[in-house]
């Protein structure tokens, strides 16, 4: 019997017309050869926002798709789809490797974003109220808090549904003002740092920790042996990879449109868990 091929991938931000993805059915092909996906994070926006309608649409949509989509999906949370399941993060191997969708890395969810400030204001009201200190919280303590205040911040350009505003509003929100984009570069050089002492201090048998959220696909092996894999995002500019989990091997390929459709494209690396430690 074969061994079961266990598939990552994230962001595909359905509904937010910077995805690429336009019909569901394009993502048919990401199900051959799996025998169960894992979908980690902001695969569509449930946020508050002026259309209601649209979000609820959306979630009808993907949910009806991906129910009958042949292997089972798993939805983790993300933070712009903080309450679409009960599943924040998956520990599979004896701990060996942590799924997340990595917003949680920042005590700002989003430090280059326009709503940083707010999200500082309000998680730190959140764990006034909170009753455990954020300092001695456990990892679903902790979730308990950033997902109450990821429901509360309103979508931005997400939620413009005429094609030339959300254009114009997507690029006031990414690159304006100036200091954003340094924003993001130092966001994106301190993220694999942050990975490891996460990890380290939550699930510290991690050998391999994926995540998305920065929309930065790559590979960054730190010295002490761990390996942050970050799959990207299916939205415009930037590429998503899909890493398939089979017996201890990790192998991961970039996700490339073909004609209409989203197929896997040629090995980028394959990556092999050590045993457990104890």
């Amino acid at each position: 019997m074969p061994a079961e091929v266990i598939r990552i991938f994230s962001d595909l931000h359905y509904g937010d017309r910077s995805s690429r993805i336009t019909h569901l059915r394009s993502l048919q092909p990401l199900a051959e050869g799996a025998s169960r996906v894992i979908l980690n994070g902001d695969s569509l926006d449930t946020r508050p926002g002026p259309s209601p309608e649209h979000n609820a649409q959306t979630r009808a949509e993907l949910e009806g798709y991906f129910g009958s989509w042949g292997p089972p999906v798993t939805y983790l949370t993300g933070n712009h789809d903080p309450d679409f399941g009960s599943l924040h993060y998956l520990d599979l191997a004896d701990d060996r490797l942590f799924i997340i969708h990595g917003d949680i890395l920042y005590p700002d969810i989003v430090p280059w974003g326009l709503d940083a400030p707010l999200i500082r204001e309000r998680m730190e009201a959140a764990w006034r109220a909170s009753p455990v200190a954020r300092g001695t919280a456990s990892l679903a303590e902790r979730f308990a808090v950033q997902r109450e205040v990821a429901r509360s911040i309103p979508q931005r350009h997400q939620s413009e549904r005429n094609r030339w505003r959300y254009y114009r509003r997507l690029a006031t929100d990414m690159i304006w003002p100036p200091w954003r984009v340094p924003a993001v570069m130092a966001a994106w050089a301190a993220y694999p740092r942050l990975a490891e002492r996460f990890a380290g201090h939550f699930r510290p048998q991690t050998q391999f920790m994926l995540t998305g959220h920065t929309h930065r696909p790559g590979i960054w092996q730190r010295p002490g042996g761990f390996t942050l894999v970050n799959t990207g995002s299916l939205c415009r500019p930037f590429g998503a990879l899909a890493v398939d989990f089979q017996e201890e091997l990790l192998q991961i390929r970039p996700i490339e449109p073909r004609g209409g459709e989203f197929r896997l494209g040629g090995m980028v690396a394959e990556l092999r868990l050590r045993p457990p430690t104890r």
